[in-house]
């Protein structure tokens, strides 16, 4: 067959550097776009095999309808989730895979990272002693040990999670729609991780379903003082009711690597400009928030591992007839999804 041509949206030069490498010894032909894959967009697509996108690329019906109208075959998301994407209305009208695990240990370490930089005040000292400033006022923190950990998600990154925070002595309680089987998880329901968890770390997808869990409602029900972490989809959380939570003390520190509102400001640099998001201006100007740009994957490993598999996936595709990473919109819903992974979708 003819080589095959990959149109690579959201590309930065990390990006490029590990897929590159990864792409020696397969050859494909991969045009680099900066721009996300919006419907503005999407004609860049033109006389391409596939799309590969990002976290923050749309591939809603509009888009999806062009590609397929450009005879794209395949979205090659270089990413676990995928909430940007229409998976329903992509059925039968275009293929879908996924990076279902590239490090979970970048993101779990990344989520304790964040935590002990917020409780121990590691970024303020940082700013301190580089002004001369040794002082430790304001500087106190707390023991993690003995703190109650509650943790939203128990697939490969929660579990990690888990280990890390054992490793701590914390005690752990966890909440999964679909527990992890023969685990000696301490799974309890959802609003007993509110009412009891000194700090809550969020390692699940972003559904309807789930959209906004962290909301008026559930923050009334958390212990005061409490600590979020969020480092899968910042759609999970309530940005205003948070913001409000902070604001009453009833929160007492959040640590961000998503937002909700991410897509048109994360992976890029914005420190000559105004941002025009106020609500993302007030999280950052609070002294108990931490934000880092959807960073948690950014490791060597990880970089090398999504080029790898990503890549592998179309390969998969093209020459093999399907995929084990495709994504089918049925396969949440087991009693109405056939597909055993051993073909295509459709």
């Amino acid at each position: 067959m003819n080589r095959i041509k990959i149109a690579f949206f959201d590309a930065k030069d990390y990006d490029k550097n590990s897929f590159i490498k990864a792409n020696e010894n397969i050859d494909y032909e991969i045009d680099y776009f900066d721009t996300r894959l919006t419907k503005d967009t999407v004609r860049l697509a033109e006389g391409h095999d596939v799309v590969c996108v990002f976290v923050n690329d749309d591939v809603d019906k509009d888009v999806i309808d062009a590609l397929v109208e450009m005879n794209v075959k395949l979205v090659a998301l270089r990413c676990a989730g995928y909430n940007n994407v229409d998976v329903e209305y992509a059925y039968e009208k275009i293929h879908i895979v996924r990076v279902p695990a590239y490090s979970p240990y970048a993101v779990a370490e990344h989520a304790m990272a964040l935590l002990l930089t917020s409780i121990r005040r590691i970024h303020k000292a940082y700013i301190r002693t580089r002004d001369f400033n040794f002082s430790l006022s304001g500087l106190t923190g707390f023991d993690l040990h003995g703190k109650t950990v509650g943790i939203v998600g128990t697939g490969k990154i929660g579990r990690i999670f888990i280990d890390i925070c054992r490793g701590f002595g914390m005690n752990v309680i966890a909440y999964d729609k679909f527990p992890a089987k023969d685990s000696d998880i301490k799974y309890v329901t959802l609003d007993e991780i509110w009412e009891q968890s000194d700090i809550i770390s969020f390692h699940c997808p972003l559904t309807d379903e789930n959209r906004h869990m962290v909301n008026e409602e559930s923050i009334a029900r958390m212990k005061k003082g409490v600590v979020l972490i969020n480092t899968s989809r910042g759609g999970l959380i309530d940005t205003e009711s948070l913001v409000e939570g902070i604001k009453q003390r009833k929160i007492g520190a959040a640590c961000l690597d998503v937002y909700e509102e991410e897509s048109n400001i994360f992976f890029h640099d914005y420190s000559n400009h105004i941002v025009d998001d106020d609500t993302l201006a007030r999280l950052i100007s609070m002294p108990n928030v931490i934000v880092s740009s959807h960073q948690a994957f950014l490791t060597e490993e990880a970089l090398s591992n999504i080029a790898d598999t990503t890549l592998e996936n179309v390969k998969e595709f093209f020459e093999n007839e399907y995929s084990v990473n495709e994504v089918c919109y049925k396969c949440p819903k087991v009693e109405d999804c056939k597909q055993l992974h051993n073909g295509k979708c459709f």
